[in-house]
């Protein structure tokens, strides 16, 4: 049993590093801050958090599809590696699909 909730959460920590990754991606109409050139060093920033950048708010459906998108690459990972012989790791990624197919149904 406690396998298996080290499997889900490794799965879940991966899955929610992929959705804070697409988050904090710049909105495509903002100058990103290594271009701006305000001071006396190009790209600097002065003071604390000058060069944070608000993180995106992600609607349910790109969610989803980051969801989608990590099971699809486990399921084809795994593919690749059923076919090369390797039975074990290609399990062990249909499983993590699996626990991941759960959050799209």
């Amino acid at each position: 049993m406690r396998a298996r909730d080290r499997d889900t959460a490794r799965v879940l920590r991966t899955l929610l590093s992929a959705i804070a990754n697409a988050e904090a991606q710049p909105q495509p109409d903002e100058t990103p801050v290594g271009l701006r050139s305000d001071g006396l060093i190009a790209g600097a920033a002065d003071g604390l958090g000058a060069a944070e950048v608000a993180r995106r708010e992600l609607a349910e459906q790109e969610i989803h599809a980051i969801v989608a998108a990590e099971r699809d690459e486990r399921l084809a990972a795994a593919t690749d590696l059923a076919a090369r012989g390797a039975t074990g790791p290609a399990d062990a990624l249909r499983t993590e699909a699996s626990l991941l197919n759960r959050y799209l149904e």
